[in-house]
């Protein structure tokens, strides 16, 4: 007669997910001003942009003028804000 074993219910020693993963959470660095700020200046240069590739709209240089100084101080802090967050990433993809 044969005796029906079940199945082992032996586990194998395998490191837990959830505790290296709250492990991880504890040492996240939270967004700083400067970070929220980058965030910021790349959601107005991307509805810019919407807004140029959609209606031919320069919302920017309609209200602070075609190329005057403020002008220009928006689109170099939102190419300078992309760039910092390139950075950032790239930082944060090598932990």
């Amino acid at each position: 007669m044969a005796t029906a074993q079940g199945h082992s219910h032996e586990r194998r020693h395998l490191p837990d997910r959830r505790s290296d993963s709250t492990a991880r959470s504890g040492s996240r660095a939270r967004m700083g001003a400067m970070d929220w700020i980058a965030m910021l200046l790349l959601a107005i240069g991307g509805i810019n942009w919407g807004l140029v590739g959609l209606m031919e709209l320069d919302l920017v240089a309609t209200l602070f003028g075609e190329m005057s100084t403020i002008s220009r101080a928006i689109y170099v802090s939102v190419g300078l804000s992309a760039l910092y967050t390139l950075y950032t990433g790239a930082k944060m993809s090598k932990r």
